[in-house]
């Protein structure tokens, strides 16, 4: 299949990229390379530097390799950053993506896999969280994603539009040859993998006094790989005239001590921490229901285990001390 992916130099769509082409797909990556790395994309994949927002060029693009299917990950996504500058985060997530919306489908490319998040569900009223469960982000950011799932919901019931939207929980881990490289970082467990490589002093905990096992937040930590996978998949559950979403987690979580304690062991190495306030909005647990995943698109984490999340992740960053930079 003929490809077009925008993000595909991000962490996330750069490992699917990767397991596209490797499934045997032709791949297009659009990417403005703000967050993106150059280098992290596939040396198959042929390569725009555009914005997707910029439909001329998507238009040219478009003209010179056609594609069949869209699979989108370009996008900000702090949540706090969300929170300071909305204006920004809807800007270039949800308008940008329906110029892209409106570009592709010009192009005849009408079948969407969509990067989008578990931030939809906020603090959720019961855990595990099945796809069923209210929509109710508590960010700019969140808000933002479930603003661009209904309207894939509205372009599949007035054009035909297919569209899966994967509601990823917590992306970690690395392939063999790419790997999480976000400036700034917010992620937890390259942050605590930071500290372990001599780069922070510690690591902050924000509150150990929720109501989980050890008093810390506790969240579900999906391997990159499996994520990858899921995309992988999802192109053939693509339906004319329906939206579909689906959660993808392993379904069970590990909290912050659990990740520090990990991160000890995997590495060898010591990780002091600090305890810090809470951060407003956010819950005690966070975890997924992905059963729907397993039963329609036959998708099962096969790395679901935190200390081969983490030994990848660690693996990555040993080979990469700088990242991507040269």
């Amino acid at each position: 299949m003929r490809l077009l992916v925008t993000g595909g130099a991000g962490y996330v769509g750069s490992v699917t990229v990767e397991a596209l082409v490797d499934a045997g797909h032709d791949v297009l990556v659009v990417d403005d390379l703000r967050t993106g790395h150059r280098a992290a994309v596939h040396p198959a994949a042929r390569f725009v530097h555009a914005d997707v927002a910029d439909e001329h060029a998507l238009r040219s693009a478009l003209q010179a390799q056609p594609c069949d299917a869209l699979l989108h990950f370009a996008a900000a996504s702090l949540v706090g950053d969300s929170m300071r500058d909305p204006h920004r985060y809807f800007r270039d997530n949800v308008a940008a993506t329906l110029a892209l919306l409106r570009a592709v489908a010009a192009q005849g490319v009408e079948r969407v896999v969509f990067s989008s998040t578990a931030a939809l569900y906020g603090t959720p009223e019961r855990t595990p969280i099945p796809e069923t469960a209210a929509l109710a982000p508590e960010s700019v950011y969140g808000e933002t994603k479930l603003q661009i799932e209904r309207a894939l919901l509205w372009l599949a019931r007035t054009t035909g539009m297919a569209s899966v939207a994967l509601r990823y929980f917590n992306a970690a881990g690395a392939s063999r040859e790419r790997g999480e490289d976000h400036r700034p970082e917010s992620h937890l467990i390259p942050l605590v993998l930071d500290v372990a490589m001599g780069e922070r002093d510690a690591i902050d905990v924000f509150g150990d006094d929720y109501p989980t096992p050890d008093g810390t937040a506790v969240r579900d930590y999906v391997h990159v790989l499996d994520l990858a996978d899921a995309h992988v998949r999802a192109l053939a559950a693509l339906e004319a005239g329906l939206a579909k979403a689906y959660n993808l987690g392993n379904g069970a979580g590990a909290s912050v001590a659990q990740v520090v304690d990990t991160v000890r062991a995997v590495t060898g190495r010591d990780v002091p921490t600090r305890v810090a306030p809470r951060r407003v909005g956010d819950p005690p647990v966070l975890v997924a229901d992905a059963s729907l995943a397993r039963r329609e698109l036959g998708w099962s984490p096969q790395r679901p285990e935190l200390a081969d999340i983490v030994a990848d992740a660690w693996r990555w960053r040993l080979a990469n001390p700088t990242g991507y930079a040269a």
